[in-house]
């Protein structure tokens, strides 16, 4: 097995566990918490990896396997839900339970189908090894954005040692 599959799997594996572990224990309002105007809250993040995990890469990956040629962009600005019917360990829970089915299937992808190609609407020509690439950098991307969320009221509370977090403070932008 390619060295891509191994990593994207275990990459993708524990995106889930580690959302509800954050979801059942840090309170719902630090989750909220915006770090900046214009910024995403750790539940913001929570809520478009739910999105892309339903409607973005796994019907991505479908589609390359199954050799259709076109696949479209997604804007989660336009596109994202803005869910505040469901709690924070709902969205998780659900998170998980997508995430579980979508490594099911990640698991009969092949090394020869990484070259699959399709046509995204905004990137051009795309390969499923590409793709997988992608997901695994998608999940790690808003996991470290949800986290730098959730450092800045730690950050901007912790006086003479503010200056050793200058990479994570929202302020600093």
């Amino acid at each position: 097995m390619s060295d891509i599959l191994q990593w994207v799997k275990a990459v993708l594996s524990t995106t889930a566990p580690r959302w509800v572990s954050l979801t059942e224990s840090l309170p719902a309002d630090l989750l909220a918490r915006t770090p900046a105007p214009n910024e995403w809250s750790a539940m913001d993040c929570l809520q478009h990896l739910l999105d892309a995990e339903q409607r973005v890469f796994p019907v991505r990956m479908r589609a390359l396997l199954a050799g259709e040629r076109d696949i479209p962009a997604f804007d989660p600005d336009t596109q994202g839900t803005q869910d505040s019917a469901r709690t924070l360990a709902q969205l998780a829970a659900e998170f998980a339970r997508y995430r579980e089915a979508n490594l099911k299937d990640l698991e009969r992808v092949t090394e020869g189908e990484l070259t699959h190609t399709a046509r995204h609407s905004e990137l051009g020509t795309v390969t499923l090894g590409e793709l997988l690439h992608e997901w695994a950098a998608h999940d790690l991307m808003h996991t470290v954005q949800a986290e730098r969320a959730l450092m800045q009221p730690f950050i901007l509370a912790s006086g003479p040692w503010r200056s050793y977090f200058s990479d994570h403070d929202a302020r600093n932008k």
